[in-house]
């Protein structure tokens, strides 16, 4: 800043601001919520979050439309690619264990400004996802009843025609979120059993499907004469698992969850991979069953399993079928509303959000207001919004997160490690240590230690090792084989600070090149030659802004779950979900903007001036103490400001006491 003009100052000041990054504690495992979560609870709610209504709705409607009997091959494509986020929520869940899934991963690596947004968009998503399960819930009930419910409300109560809302007030909805609220407020333990209890029928309705299913299969549903086993083609499989992506947005649960964990270390990957693996397992066993069972073009979308096993003569199994499809959206709606208010709890103990909402209660240990508050928003939303409505906002701010956080990993992976604060306190002094040598003395001391140290051969034998040890490259820095290449290029930049450049080039490759490879021929119009230009330009700043961050050096840590082959998993997960986003409706991208423009009016109304980072920025520094022994016998005390590396502090004092007196290191 000393460069920067005396204009651009306050500039400069508000993108640090903006920018700053979230201090960790020491102790990673300390919080006011409750740890009490084992791997087998993660695991369920991943399930529970991830196999819901999408299990007796999706699969038929993909098999329908889109792809036919290769849904199977739309939802293994689907998994590997949920696989690549998943890997990345999971060694943040387990490096970093504490609430706030994508929110908390995006402020420890990237910068404030960007977790508040990523955070506010998934309250958002999460609100919605709660929402539109509620009222799925409600019109598969009130089907079963012959619309009892929906005709009583019309008639009774209210009834309207509005566009974006419901033709009445969906009180089921409304009413069925707010009892699950009250009951999640109990604890972290009473929403665990609820959660077991629904995931365990759900998943034996899952088995009874499946058994039943394939006695009544029959293979000549994939012959040619029903149109073969793909007949919409890759094209259709792509487009098949482009939806079938949303299946499996569920799994994030697990991280939200990790400051409940008791070894989040361990529980977070195996509970994510577990989870993950059956959740694909039961899309794909499924959609084999229902495809089997009655030719796929015959399927009814609404309710694809139960009019399957009607068709076959079998219509008591369709009440089977609906007990588990009930079931299944419990798992969800719990999964939504534990998830949603400790990422809002997150923001809140941080200072961006509200602080009431970072109340703990000290008998059920979660956030009590948090979850009965936005429990009620969502039961508004379920009680005057249309599903079709709410579901179409619904997506853009999870591949957000995922694009946000797949780009933390890589960041945090080439971030040299800073100094604890424990670190930090240890260069203080002790006050009842010896007074340390004057600077000539201890010099002098210095070089005999030297000449005794490495008397020996196996001293000069350490001291070889130790020189090699600082010939080895830090994290962050050039590898030792590319430096001689690439080292003028990249002089100027600070360890890891090339690698976050390269990741911004790297998303900004994807946005252009997934622009282009979506819009280039049908919106845009462009000539076949510019087109493929553009595609292979943009493909080229993709490759190179990987191999500009391979070429560095990585963080090698043994201690919890790495994602693997970084920087391409999550550089490949990036590009999915970039490519995801641009499929999404232009409508969905105007409500976006009018909800990012909101949460900017709330973090620069109240975010920004109330941030911890902020107030931990305006603190006192730390004052660190030398001692030097003049030859009078008179200890001198040098009070200096602990400074960040390359930054002096000029104000510095100096206090004479006797040798008996005693001084207070830290100031």
């Amino acid at each position: 800043m000393a460069t920067c003009p005396r204009g651009c100052a306050p500039a400069v000041r508000l993108c640090q601001k903006l920018n700053r990054l979230k201090t960790l504690e020491d102790d990673m495992m300390a919080t006011s919520l409750k740890r009490c979560l084992s791997t087998l609870d993660l695991t369920l709610m991943g399930v529970g979050g991830m196999v819901g209504s999408g299990l007796y709705v999706l699969t038929g409607t993909v098999a329908k439309d889109t792809a036919g009997p290769a849904v199977i091959i739309s939802f293994l494509f689907a998994g590997i690619a949920s696989l690549l986020a998943a890997f990345c929520y999971a060694e943040f869940g387990a490096r970093i264990p504490k609430t706030g899934s994508a929110y908390m991963f995006t402020y420890v690596s990237v910068g404030e400004i960007w977790a508040f947004l990523i955070g506010w968009n998934v309250i958002l998503e999460n609100m919605i996802g709660g929402a539109a399960v509620a009222r799925a819930w409600s019109g598969y009930l009130d089907s079963i009843f012959n619309h009892t419910i929906q005709n009583f409300t019309e008639t009774h109560i209210m009834k309207w025609n509005v566009p974006f809302l419901a033709h009445y007030p969906d009180l089921l909805a409304a009413g069925i979120l707010v009892v699950a609220s009250v009951f999640i407020s109990f604890g972290v333990q009473v929403s665990s059993y609820l959660n077991h209890f629904f995931s365990i029928v759900s998943m034996g309705v899952i088995a009874f499907i499946l058994v039943f299913g394939f006695v009544l299969a029959e293979p000549a549903n994939w012959s040619q004469e029903q149109g073969g086993f793909a007949p919409y083609g890759m094209s259709g499989i792509l487009a098949g698992s482009a939806t079938c992506f949303y299946a499996f947005v569920g799994f994030d649960v697990i991280a939200s969850s990790s400051e409940e964990a008791k070894n989040p270390q361990k529980a977070i990957p195996i509970a994510t991979a577990v989870s993950l693996v059956l959740a694909a397992t039961a899309y794909i066993l499924v959609s084999t069953v229902l495809t089997l069972m009655v030719p796929w073009h015959t399927l009814d979308p609404n309710s694809a399993l139960s009019d399957a096993f009607f068709r076959r003569g079998y219509s008591w199994a369709g009440i089977v079928v609906a007990v588990g499809s009930i079931c299944a959206m419990n798992t969800v709606l719990l999964c939504n509303l534990f998830s949603l208010p400790r990422i809002v709890y997150a923001m809140a103990e941080d200072g961006l959000f509200f602080s009431i909402f970072a109340k703990v209660s000290p008998i059920t240990k979660v956030p009590v207001t948090a979850i009965l508050v936005f429990g009620i928003f969502m039961a508004i939303l379920a009680l005057i919004f249309d599903l079709e409505a709410l579901v179409q906002f619904l997506s853009i701010g999870t591949l957000l997160a995922y694009t946000f956080v797949a780009a933390s990993v890589i960041v945090l992976r080439f971030q040299p490690e800073k100094a604890s604060s424990k670190e930090t306190a240890s260069t203080s002094p002790n006050p009842n240590a010896e007074p340390s040598p004057a600077p000539l003395e201890s010099h002098t001391i210095a070089e005999d230690e030297e000449l005794k140290q490495y008397e020996s051969f196996s001293d000069k034998l350490q001291l070889v090792e130790r020189q090699k040890a600082k010939e080895q490259r830090g994290v962050g820095q050039l590898k030792a084989y590319w430096e001689p290449y690439l080292d003028k290029l990249l002089s100027d930049f600070e360890p890891g600070e090339a690698v976050a450049f390269s990741v911004l080039m790297l998303i900004v490759s994807s946005v252009f090149l997934c622009a282009v490879a979506e819009f280039g021929q049908n919106l845009l119009q462009l000539p076949l030659w510019s087109f493929i230009m553009l595609l292979v330009i943009f493909s080229l700043a993709y490759i190179t802004s990987l191999a500009f961050i391979w070429v560095h050096e990585p963080q090698k840590n043994n201690k919890t779950f790495q994602v693997p082959v970084v920087p391409l998993t999550p550089g490949a997960s990036i590009l999915l979900n970039v490519f995801l986003m641009m499929k999404l409706s232009f409508l969905t991208w105007i409500r976006f903007t009018v909800w990012i423009a909101i949460g900017l009016a709330v973090y620069f109304g109240y975010g920004i001036w109330h941030s911890k980072e902020g107030i931990r920025e305006l603190q006192p520094k730390d004052m660190a103490a030398r001692y030097v022994v003049l030859p009078s016998g008179s200890l001198v005390e040098t009070v200096q400001s602990v400074q960040p590396d390359g930054q002096a502090d000029a104000s510095g004092h100096q206090v004479t006491t006797s040798p008996a007196s005693t001084t207070e290191g830290t100031r």
